[in-house]
């Protein structure tokens, strides 16, 4: 049987202003941008324990599993120092909804 074995790519449109977007996730998040527009993240590069993993899940239409967010996605990032990214974002002017908090599967913000 084959099987999804992890996240080939994210994409989506940006509603306005596309390079600042772009810019925001570098910035914000480090997210080296290449030359047609995105980021490629290699699983190599990652250094967590668990070596590497990407959940995928499906929720109930009514699932409160993103609140407070009213989107019909969400993506999760994996980072390699969750208290270095709080502290860089917020030092960007960027709030956190809620957390850090530390569950069974990693710390969550």
């Amino acid at each position: 049987m084959a099987r999804v074995t992890g996240i080939g790519g994210v994409f989506f449109k940006s509603s306005r202003d596309r390079e600042a977007l772009a810019e925001w996730y570098q910035k914000n998040l480090g997210m080296d941008l290449a030359e047609f527009g995105g980021s490629v993240l290699n699983w190599q590069d990652d250094k967590a324990s668990d070596n590497g993993l990407t959940v995928w899940h499906l929720a109930d239409k009514d699932s409160e599993w993103s609140s407070p967010s009213a989107s019909t996605f969400m993506i999760n990032y994996r980072v390699d120092d969750m208290n270095g990214m709080i502290e860089q974002l917020s030092s960007a002017g960027i709030d956190l909804l809620s957390g850090p908090e530390v569950h069974e599967n990693g710390t969550f913000a």
